[in-house]
């Protein structure tokens, strides 16, 4: 549906078309209406169907607060920001001030932001998101953003060249690049991404105080520092307990950053936030962990989370919370007590085994289904599995990993 016939189209029969229809299936109902030539746009309707099932969790609060939520695609709703995540973003933002987000897609940002800001332009280059954003707004009595249908290279020249004031008409602007090349491989690093950030730089500082680039999680962390000028003041790996998803990389234009600050960000369903902040310095300076002789039952196994691993901290992890290892190449912790507020997974030992012909035969005898997890094994958790003859399932979770004296073992844990 385009823009016009967003803003035009009966919605209120539009959205109870759909209501009516959420549990029926979309192949179905394609094959159904698939001839009919009423004037009613039944494709949009089917994708709303499709988009409150696939993205319902993702944006649950969105969606609450406007039911008649419109997408425009299956893939809007997809390359959406999740509500946790755009919370998370709208935090960053200075309140009371004007903010951009340049490649604003579905909007889900900045519907969040405009809460905090005294005004928010939002820039994107797809008419039918730009339209499903305007409509989207208006539905949720939003009157401070500012929609605006262009590619956010020519938004950022023809702003600088219409503002004759030497104030920054932004304090915060965001920019999501795309993440994949044009042919659709993956990119990893943030100059080969769409937009070039990198090349943009001394334009965006003209028009911003405050920089969030929402990147992928897939670069290195090492490599964006450098090749990001001036220095970024903080790299963040955002995400659920269960998923690392994004870096945001912060560049503070109107200060001097001496060193970046690397955090694992950590956002709970309940909307609690922690982190483990540290520089990389730190992390190097920091003395080696102490290595743990045996691992016993009723000890601790702490994985750290997917954010937490992304951002390499490993020495001072263990400093901070008092943990061993079993070796510096087996990048999992251990404990005889349960440390507080782990930024992890903590797993009581049930029993510690030897990796062995005689355990290996007997396994599956006493856990036919268990989880099965590899750290430094030499074999990967499928062909251990397979070697066992067990299954994934229940509460209890396998670790195989290499000891200090390179012996592999195999230690049957149970969730903290």
């Amino acid at each position: 549906m385009t823009q016009q016939a967003l803003m035009m189209t009966d919605c209120k029969e539009f959205f109870e078309w759909v209501r009516t229809h959420i549990a029926d299936n979309p192949s179905a109902l394609r094959l159904k209406y698939s001839r009919c030539n009423d004037g009613f746009d039944y494709e949009a309707a089917i994708t709303q169907i499709e988009c409150r099932r696939k993205f319902g969790k993702k944006l649950a609060a969105t969606l609450t607060a406007f039911p008649d939520f419109y997408f425009p695609s299956v893939l809007s709703g997809e390359q959406a920001t999740a509500d946790v995540v755009a919370q998370f973003h709208a935090s960053l933002i200075e309140e009371g001030m004007p903010m951009a987000d340049l490649t604003a897609g579905l909007g889900i940002d900045v519907l969040h932001a405009a809460a905090k800001a005294l005004s928010a332009v939002a820039v994107e280059r797809d008419a039918d998101r730009a339209g499903a954003l305007e409509y989207n707004a208006g539905g949720m009595g939003i009157s401070n953003i500012k929609v605006v249908c262009e590619d956010c290279n020519a938004f950022i020249d023809n702003y600088i060249k219409a503002s004759s004031a030497p104030k920054k008409p932004f304090a915060t602007v965001f920019i999501d690049p795309a993440r994949r090349a044009t042919d659709g491989s993956r990119v990893f690093a943030l100059s080969d991404c769409e937009p070039d950030v990198v090349g943009m730089l001394p334009r965006l500082g003209a028009l911003c105080s405050r920089l969030i680039i929402k990147a992928s999680p897939m670069l290195d962390i090492s490599h964006t520092i450098a090749e990001v000028s001036p220095r970024p003041s903080a790299v963040m790996a955002v995400g659920t307990p269960t998923e690392c998803k994004e870096l945001l990389i912060v560049v503070d234009f109107d200060k001097e950053t001496a060193e970046t600050l690397v955090e694992a960000v950590t956002l709970g369903a309940d909307g609690s936030v922690s982190s483990f902040a540290f520089t990389q310095n730190e992390e190097k300076e920091a003395a080696q962990p102490a290595v743990a002789d045996e691992l016993r039952e009723g000890d601790y196994i702490c994985e750290p989370n997917p954010m937490l691993m992304k951002t390499g901290a490993f020495r001072l992890v263990a400093a901070r919370f008092g943990l061993s290892v079993f070796q510096p190449n087996t990048r999992i912790f251990v404990s005889d007590s349960i440390p507080e507020d782990f930024p992890g997974s903590v797993w009581r030992v049930v029993k510690a085994l030897p990796y062995a012909s005689r355990v290996i035969k007997r396994f599956a005898a006493e856990y036919p289904v268990i989880n099965v997890a590899v750290r430094n094994f030499g074999l990967s958790a499928d062909a251990l599995r397979a070697k066992l003859r067990v299954r994934d399932g229940g509460n209890l979770r396998l670790y195989g990993f290499t000891d200090a004296k390179n012996s592999r073992i195999l230690a049957v844990s149970e969730p903290v």
